[in-house]
C-alpha cells in the first residue's frame, strides 16, 4: 500500500475520480491537511465520505494571521471536539517567504503544538524560508512525533531533524530535485514518507497533481537507496503504522 501523506484534495476538482485513479494505484491513504476553518471542515467531510482519506487539521501561517484569538480558539475547540476523527494536527508552522510577522506567527504555531501534545497527536509542519526559527521552536517543546513537510532547509537541519528522530516527507518532485534527492540520501528510510501536496507540486512539473502521482515519490527513494519498491512500500507503511499507530 502507497501513503500520500499530505494532500489537500480540499482544493481539487473532481474529487471522486481522483481517489478512484488512487485506489487503482495502490494508494491505500491519503492524508488531508486542512488550512483553515473551511478546509478543516471540507477535510473531516472527506474523511467520513472516502475511507482511503484521513484527516489532518490545523490553520496555514498565513490565514493564522488572518483569524482573531477568539476565531484560533475556537478552531482549536473544533478539533478537540473532533479528537477522534483527527490522525495529525497540521499543516501549521511557521512562513517568512511571503509574510514577516514571526513573531506572531510563533504565538499561533505554539498553540498548535500545545494542542498536538494535549491530544498526542503527530505535527505535520510547515516551515518555508524559517526552517531554522522552526525546528528551534521544535526543540525548545520538545516535540516528539513530528513530520516535517516539504523541507527546504540546508543539510545542517536536516541533520538535527534526523537526530531529533522526527520524519521527513518527500514530495514527487524528487523525482528531478537534487534538494530532495540529497534528504533522502542521508534521512534514514525509517524518518521519510512520501507526500503529493496535490494539486501542487506535480513530478513532471504539470498543472493539478494527485494522490496517484505519490509513485513517483517512491520510485525515486527506492532508487536513491537501492531498494526495490516493495522494501520501500513496506518501510513507509511500518513508518506510518509506528507513528499514528
Amino acid at each position: 500500500m502507497l501513503i500520500d501523506i499530505h494532500s489537500h484534495l480540499d482544493m481539487c476538482k473532481d474529487i471522486k475520480k481522483i481517489i478512484d485513479n488512487a485506489k487503482k494505484n495502490n494508494v491505500g491513504i491519503v492524508l488531508n491537511c486542512g488550512v483553515d476553518i473551511k478546509s478543516n471542515k471540507k477535510t473531516l467531510e472527506l474523511s467520513e465520505n472516502f475511507k482511503e482519506v484521513k484527516a489532518a487539521l490545523g490553520i496555514y501561517p498565513a490565514d493564522g494571521l488572518k483569524l482573531s484569538e477568539s476565531e484560533i480558539g475556537s478552531e482549536i475547540d473544533f478539533i478537540k471536539k473532533n479528537r477522534e476523527k483527527v490522525k495529525a494536527i497540521g499543516e501549521v508552522g511557521m512562513d517568512l517567504h511571503h509574510i514577516k510577522l514571526l513573531g506572531k506567527q510563533k504565538e499561533i504555531f505554539e498553540k498548535f503544538i500545545r494542542l498536538a501534545k494535549e491530544l498526542n497527536k503527530p505535527l505535520i509542519v510547515h516551515s518555508r524560508k524559517a526552517e531554522e526559527e522552526t525546528v528551534k521552536l521544535l526543540e525548545r517543546h520538545n516535540c516528539k512525533k513530528v513530520i516535517m513537510h516539504c523541507f527546504s532547509g540546508n543539510k545542517e537541519l536536516v541533520k538535527r531533524i534526523i537526530k531529533n528522530k522526527w520524519f521527513l516527507s518527500i514530495p514527487c518532485i524528487v523525482k528531478y530535485s537534487e534538494h530532495f534527492q540529497n534528504i533522502v540520501k542521508i534521512a534514514p528510510i525509517e524518518q521519510l514518507f512520501c507526500e503529493t501536496d496535490s494539486p501542487f507540486l506535480h513530478p513532471d512539473k504539470k498543472r493539478n497533481n494527485e494522490p496517484s502521482n505519490i509513485i513517483e515519490a517512491y520510485k525515486k527513494i527506492a532508487e536513491i537507496k537501492s531498494l526495490s519498491m516493495k522494501e520501500a512500500e513496506r518501510s513507509i507503511e511500518e513508518n506510518y503504522i509506528r507513528l499514528f499507530g
